[in-house]
């Protein structure tokens, strides 16, 4: 089987296997303990939360682990949302955010949240006019994502955050980084982004663990009361074989970032070439996405069919985001872009990772070729 669903969840990177099964057996002391185990776990705690602001070019003070991009994403949100209702209560997103940013604000919609969700172009992007027009006297915060999650579109987070501070310089700026992280450049402290969301098995390492870059100075509301982790921030034992697990992955996601998305970015453009040349299908990701995902449409044919067609010829993608996977309406994100009910009905997704080769995306395109044409033959005989 070759993996090519890299945008749902990486396979873990070996290094950043051995090294959480090391620290699982040897230093599970609770790091808030004040015994010699205590004091090694709060240690490892400290330098891996050193070697993730090393990586991000932060303050090991303003991360905050939790346990994936989820949790950061609600965090970021709510924690500024109710933090400063005494200055406003308007949030402006997108229409195409991830389900845990744009059903967040769903949530604080009911709960009485004025929310702008901001429509896009047929490419799935924003751009900071759009942004900074539809700020109110009463915004509080701006969550935009870096790279959508289900066709690669990139939106100018750079260019959003820059003027969104020299205009509006109270209002805060979140960003989804997810899919961003390790393909694109981008650096915080530049950006004007306030806070940062980042989930460790979207970059080879563990699930169930990501962080929350916070600018320092901003004071958010906490979700999770309780203990005094995190510096009051995030309540909870602290995860310390994962958290050293993410260190790793994103120290090393990091690394590789000069040389593995320019391969990407080749094999993309081979891949998008070839899926052009098939007349059935119709491509959704703009041709300057991100480089490791591509996202097409079958319109007449089943996404779900195609997905195990391709799945017996050896190839494993998606037919939408994971988090949405299993929902049978047609995709939010197409609709968006203006895509029709059978486009946005029929989405087939492909992301790739350092492992793939030409030959691999040469395979996949007579699969995918073999799919379309059973899939018509069915259809014929129906």
């Amino acid at each position: 089987m070759k993996y090519m669903d890299y945008a749902a969840t990486t396979p873990p990177h070996p290094e950043v296997a051995r090294t959480i099964a090391e620290v699982i057996n040897l230093h599970y002391g609770n790091p808030s303990s004040l015994h010699i185990l205590g004091e090694q776990s709060e240690q490892l705690l400290k330098k891996a939360r050193e070697v993730c602001a090393g990586a991000l070019q932060v303050k090991p003070s303003e991360i905050i682990i939790t346990s994936g991009a989820s949790e950061s994403n609600n965090a970021a949100i709510k924690g500024a949302a109710l933090q400063f209702m005494n200055r406003g209560k308007h949030l402006i997103t997108t229409a195409i955010e991830h389900p845990s940013v744009y059903e967040c604000c769903k949530q604080l919609e009911g709960l009485g949240w004025d929310v702008t969700y901001l429509p896009v172009g047929h490419e799935g992007t924003v751009t900071a006019e759009q942004v900074c027009t539809a700020v109110q006297d009463d915004t509080v915060l701006v969550s935009i994502m870096h790279v959508n999650n289900e066709t690669g579109s990139i939106n100018p987070v750079e260019e959003i955050g820059k003027q969104l501070k020299e205009q509006h310089p109270r209002v805060l700026f979140h960003v989804d980084g997810v899919q961003g992280f390790g393909r694109l450049p981008l650096s915080l402290q530049a950006s004007g982004i306030d806070m940062y969301s980042l989930s460790a098995h979207k970059f080879r390492g563990p699930k169930g663990i990501g962080l929350l870059y916070v600018r320092e100075g901003i004071k958010l509301q906490p979700l999770l009361a309780g203990g005094s982790q995190e510096g009051g921030r995030r309540a909870g034992t602290e995860n310390i074989p994962y958290i050293v697990g993410m260190a790793k992955a994103l120290r090393l996601a990091k690394e590789e970032q000069a040389q593995v998305p320019e391969r990407l970015r080749h094999l993309r453009k081979i891949l998008i070439d070839g899926i052009a040349a098939i007349p059935k299908l119709v491509l959704n990701s703009p041709s300057d996405g991100a480089p490791h995902i591509i996202h097409f449409s079958c319109p007449g044919m089943k996404a779900e069919a195609m997905l195990h067609m391709l799945e017996e010829d050896g190839f494993l993608v998606s037919t939408r985001s994971a988090c949405s996977s299993k929902k049978t309406e047609p995709s939010r994100i197409l609709l968006a872009m203006g895509k029709s009910i059978e486009e946005a009905s029929s989405g087939i997704r492909v992301s790739l990772g350092a492992e793939h080769t030409e030959q691999d995306i040469e395979q996949f395109l007579v699969a995918l070729q073999s799919a379309v044409t059973r899939q018509e033959d069915l259809k014929g005989r129906g």
